[in-house]
């Protein structure tokens, strides 16, 4: 699935792919009319959803065009780079190998035990870095991602920051 924040569209403009062999498997998590009709076909269980409002979806087609005028997959590129460095910069354990297979253009991190509770606030409040962090059973975790309008300056603020904070 890929998300508006990736494709450059509005907010629920994402949009499921899945293989044609794989179609069958793949349920919609609300079911609305189209369901059960005459078409039993993956995109009549999937496309209609009650009276949920097109208009974002109606955008992908362009955000595609866009993207491939502004040759995104270069953005992509140095997208993953600057997360790649993220994951090995900022001294925090990944939680995946290094490799484009694991992850593109966010990446999870163990923080340390000692991290302190309000570092999501903190980051915010005190450096203007807007980040997920949460937690999972006893561990904390950070979730870095760079998209089109990131650069390095922002992986050296967070690595900065971090330092600072933690």
């Amino acid at each position: 699935m890929t998300r508006q924040k990736w494709l450059c569209a509005p907010k629920g403009a994402g949009f499921l792919y899945a293989r044609r062999e794989l179609q069958a498997e793949v349920h919609p998590l609300m079911i609305s009319w189209g369901y059960k009709g005459d078409d039993p076909t993956f995109v009549a269980h999937h496309e209609l959803q009650g009276t949920r409002d097109p208009s974002a979806y109606l955008t992908v087609p362009t955000a595609i065009e866009w993207q491939r005028e502004h040759e995104w997959d270069l953005v992509r590129e140095r997208c993953h780079e600057l997360t790649r460095r993220a994951r090995n910069e900022l001294g925090l354990e990944p939680l995946t190998p290094d490799s484009k297979d694991f992850f593109r253009q966010m990446v999870t991190l163990r923080l340390p035990k000692e991290a302190p509770a309000d570092l999501k606030e903190r980051l915010y409040d005190e450096h203007r870095i807007e980040i997920p962090v949460f937690e999972r059973g006893d561990d904390l975790f950070i979730r870095p991602s760079f998209q089109g309008y990131n650069d390095e300056a922002d992986l050296t603020r967070l690595k900065n920051a971090l330092s600072e904070l933690r």
